[in-house]
């Protein structure tokens, strides 16, 4: 057996593959594309201690390649096997999201790398749904739905073989990781073709166009792949230009000074043609699902900067969220990676202040850059594309994260944790490169 290829090279590999292939399914991503590397370039150039700041955090080098996607399973089965396959590639559960209480009927993770070498590599991205069909009131079409999607088989038998294998053997080599990425490219594929009629069909979507998409094709096709921006505002302005109808508001928090969270915007979804089964043959329809999107991410925001967000956001009202990267650190309200500068390695510190190392210039403190996804956001996307009628009283149920993670096979890693791993990872490293220990 020859050495294994790394977890980071294959989630890279299958990251540009799905690129690709979405790109020629959906022309108008590879338009959306060139949009973000114009406006990214344009404000590196207007930004130049930005940009070198981009440059000191790594957060440069990952700009261009950087990538999330959404898909979205309908059973147990196919989730635990999802997160097998983005294990090969070293991509863990992050994070629990409920929906439902936003009228759509779905409960959500984001599989993601959670190491930052591994981020700073490729932050490949995946936000998977999974269907909740108890939330379907006709029970003939929810057990219907729940045959159909019994019927089908989302992976290729030799994706299967080759997620086995990495398990048994502790990864693949160069033949099987290509093969992996191909048999995996599969799953994420369009499928023109309905496995439901058309009658059935309508059914679903009148139950919501979400449960339609989920229940009607052969597998979960990729339905967004999100490039990101340094400027969503220009993004957004500019989509018209370029041919490119955009939704009506950015979703997230207000353009500020100091970027928190991730704000997102997005195309329309596109009208797509498919084929309905049918006795007589194949009847001609259309479905509407897929969509591009644009994020720009800002920094993460601690327990308390949560809260605080989560209350201007009800309130409308952000005046009391600090607009200030040191407020927000003195503050605790962000995460951030501290990093000894040169002239602290230079000078002879005797203090583990690091307030007053920031002030002397001999560390500095870098916002880290949130990883996950907000639930407002990600519903906003779904309402907004796929024309989704407010369901809050339908769908108004308590999160249920224990079937969830019982459907997953394990549990969801908590995000805060590891921002506040890195934090203090980083805070031990520039104490030890000062010559410091840090005491209590």
């Amino acid at each position: 057996m020859s050495a294994f290829v790394h977890p980071d090279d294959i989630r890279s590999r299958f990251s540009a593959a799905l690129s690709a292939l979405y790109r020629a399914e959906v022309p108008q991503y590879g338009e959306l594309l060139t949009l973000v590397a114009d406006i990214n370039a344009e404000t590196l150039k207007r930004d130049a201690a930005g940009a070198d700041r981009l440059a000191a955090s790594g957060e440069l080098a990952r700009l261009s390649q950087e990538r999330h996607g959404a898909i979205r399973v309908g059973t147990a089965d196919e989730l635990a096997t999802i997160a097998r396959a983005f294990a090969v590639m070293g991509m863990e559960p992050v994070s629990y999201y409920n929906l439902a209480p936003a009228g759509v009927p779905v409960h959500s993770t984001a599989f993601r790398p959670v190491d930052p070498t591994a981020l700073a590599r490729n932050p490949f991205r995946v936000f998977c749904s999974l269907l909740r069909l108890e939330l379907i009131e006709d029970e003939a079409l929810r057990e219907e739905a729940a045959q159909t999607l019994a019927r089908r088989d989302i992976f290729t038998p030799g994706a299967r073989d080759l997620i086995e294998a990495a398990e048994n053997q502790g990864g693949l080599d160069q033949d099987q990781a290509d093969r992996f990425v191909a048999e995996l490219l599969e799953t994420f594929r369009w499928h023109a073709e309905a496995t439901v009629s058309a009658q059935t069909y309508a059914r679903l979507v009148a139950a919501h166009r979400l449960i339609a998409d989920v229940v009607s094709f052969k597998g979960p096709h990729i339905n967004h792949l999100t490039p990101r921006t340094l400027d969503i505002d220009a993004a957004q302005a500019a989509m018209p230009a370029r041919g490119i109808a955009p939704k009506e508001t950015i979703e997230g928090p207000p353009a500020r000074a100091c970027p928190i969270l991730l704000r997102q915007t997005s195309f329309k979804a596109l009208e797509e043609a498919i084929a309905f089964p049918g006795e007589a043959g194949a009847t001609a329809g259309t479905h509407t699902a897929r969509f591009g999107e644009i994020e720009q991410r800002g920094c993460a925001l601690t327990p308390a900067g949560r809260a605080l967000y989560d209350d201007a956001l009800a309130k409308k009202d952000f005046s009391a969220l600090p607009d200030d990267w040191e407020a927000l650190r003195r503050g605790e309200l962000a995460w951030f990676r501290y990093r000894a500068m040169p002239e602290g390695l230079a000078a002879r510190a005797s203090t583990v202040d690091l307030d007053a190392m920031i002030a002397a210039g001999h560390v500095v403190a870098e916002p880290i850059t949130y990883e996950d996804f907000l639930p407002v956001s990600a519903a906003g996307i779904f309402q907004s594309n796929l024309g989704a009628e407010a369901r809050q009283s339908a769908y108004a149920v308590d999160p249920a994260k224990a079937d969830f993670e019982q459907a997953l096979g394990r549990s969801v890693v908590d995000e805060m944790a590891l921002y506040r791993a890195e934090q203090e990872a980083s805070i031990a490293a520039t104490l030890k490169a000062l010559g410091l220990t840090e005491t209590a």
